[in-house]
């Protein structure tokens, strides 16, 4: 493991990196802006969850095999593109929702907003990459469990990023509560948001392979 300055600077680096915009910010903020704080949370916990299987694929090597391998990176790659596609296809064919500050989404509803969060995160490989590039960078060459730091450092990012999808959630739903142009233009969101989720997918497409 790190000393304690650089497992401050991964700290910071990692809050740094995670409030960049990306796919995953997109769906936690949609469904906070849709239907509230909760969903928002639940689709930043699905998210969360989708971290993990990332960080057992690359303390596994899976990971590595992805870096290494254009067949098995491309099928990641294309499987990712197509449902980042379909969530934008979706969004655009969404009907203009009956929306309130106060809605709160059906019991059974919260269990696709976690999935499709999940699936948003697990079926973008370059998540897997991602762990790939940035962790070794603060595993010391001297550093005896390798492995097991490497999945420790995992799960101390994807902890360090549940504050900051939370937040994402909360804010968004803090300015749906207070922003009254929100609701009557909360269907050019969904077209925007749709159309942003059609550009992730179309980028992660057109991604190029790892080279060998």
């Amino acid at each position: 493991m790190p000393d304690l300055p650089q497992l401050l600077l991964f700290i910071v680096a990692g809050w740094l990196l995670n409030l960049t915009p990306g796919p995953d910010v997109l769906y936690i903020v949609n469904h906070s802006l849709r239907n509230g704080v909760r969903a928002g949370m639940v689709a930043a916990l699905g998210i969360f969850a989708g971290c993990f299987v990332h960080v057992a694929i690359a303390t596994v090597g899976l990971g590595a095999l992805l870096a290494t391998s254009a067949t098995a990176f491309t099928m990641v790659k294309v499987i990712g593109a197509a449902y980042l596609l379909w969530m934008g296809v979706r969004l655009l064919r969404a009907a203009t929702p009956g929306w309130s500050p106060d809605a709160t989404p059906a019991e059974h509803d919260m269990g696709h907003v976690f999935r499709r969060g999940f699936l948003t995160n697990v079926l973008n490989p370059k998540v897997a990459l991602f762990f790939l590039a940035f962790l070794p960078q603060f595993i010391a060459p001297a550093t005896q469990h390798k492995t097991l730091a490497f999945l420790a450092l995992g799960l101390l990012f994807s902890v360090n990023a549940l504050p900051v999808t939370l937040g994402y959630a909360w804010a968004a739903a803090w300015a749906a509560r207070r922003v009254q142009r929100v609701r009557s233009a909360m269907h050019w969101l969904d077209r925007a948001a749709g159309l942003l989720f059609i550009g992730f997918g179309l980028k992660l497409a057109f991604t190029d392979n790892p080279a060998p």
